[in-house]
């Protein structure tokens, strides 16, 4: 599930792509952020294959070292408790996942080099070692397992990263915010999950899906009063001056102050002040974060932010 942090992110990249063309075209802007949200998605099943992928890799090194002309008696019983992992089982036979990979067909196929290396990674890893050692098997283990081998190996891996910047451009940031869906979902398994378990959809709902779609136009459509409004709280400085990226992010948390009721505006200052430490410098961190505070101030003052609906007590103070 594509989460609202992701949705203002990839609203942030097409906004500066959007202004940095000379061909300004709003529905052609959406419709790549359209595509860049649903690449993000692709990864979340993509990583999900990687992992299925590496307990393939392993499978066939136990089933080639049986096949040895003199094997060993480890060799011939080997640990199988990698593969035989209850977790690997079920994203091996989930429907939902199977489908969707049939369709987009992604393929590791082409880098046996980086499954190997990331097998490599995992078995000289001490949790792996310590997993493999433990007298103890348990539905619960196994899924910290998995969950350890997203955030400790496939999270963390520079030629993983270099392999993900090859197959799209749209990936360069995603990992993070993938590997975390990834985790959500993972916790959602229990002993019980069969082969029609559902996985995370590429929205949480229709609001989710309409609000990338506002942001990104309602910041188009409002620019020339979010521009002001950035000028006239930052009358110290030359507005020529501040980092475009950093007008971008204070247009985007304007834009949910004014034109977005059900979200609360600490939700925004916070959101935007998080994607900052990200987008922009130290300096611009702070720079973003006293415009904010100054202009929404200013805003509630002059009545011109209207917030509605369940949590929004406190928004008119």
């Amino acid at each position: 599930m594509i989460s609202r942090r992701t949705i203002r992110i990839k609203v942030l990249q097409v906004l500066y792509a959007y202004y940095a063309s000379p061909d300004k075209s709003m529905n052609n802007s959406e419709k790549e952020l359209f595509f860049s949200l649903s690449k993000s998605y692709d990864l979340y099943n993509y990583l999900f294959a990687l992992f299925i992928e590496i307990a393939d890799y392993a499978q066939r090194k136990i089933d080639t070292n049986r096949s040895k002309l003199v094997p060993s008696p480890e060799d011939l019983n080997p640990n199988t408790r990698f593969v035989d992992n209850r977790i690997i089982h079920m994203l091996r036979n989930n429907r939902r996942l199977q489908a969707y990979l049939n369709q987009s067909k992604p393929s590791w196929n082409n880098h046996p080099e980086l499954i190997k290396e990331l097998y490599n990674f995992l078995a000289e890893s001490v949790f792996f070692n310590e997993y493999m050692a433990n007298p103890e098997s348990s539905f619960f283990e196994d899924r910290k397992f998995v969950e350890k081998v997203f955030q400790n190996i496939i999270l963390i891996s520079e030629d993983l990263h270099i392999v993900l910047e090859e197959e799209s451009i749209y990936w360069n940031d995603d990992i993070d915010l993938v590997v975390a869906m990834i985790i959500k979902t993972l916790r959602g398994f229990d002993e019980h999950t069969d082969e029609y378990h559902p996985l995370l959809p590429k929205f949480k709902d229709k609001e989710d899906e309409q609000f990338a779609r506002d942001l990104f136009r309602k910041t188009i459509l409002n620019h020339d009063v979010l521009l002001e409004l950035i000028e006239f709280h930052s009358s110290n400085w030359d507005l020529d001056r501040i980092a475009f990226m950093d007008i971008l992010i204070l247009q985007l948390a304007l834009s949910e102050f004014l034109y977005f009721p059900s979200i609360p505006t600490k939700v925004t200052l916070n959101e935007y002040i998080e994607l900052s430490k990200y987008y922009s410098t130290d300096k611009s961190r702070n720079f973003i974060n006293g415009i904010l505070d100054k202009a929404l101030k200013e805003l509630k003052a002059s009545q011109r932010v209207h917030k509605t609906g369940r949590g929004l007590i406190g928004e008119t103070d």
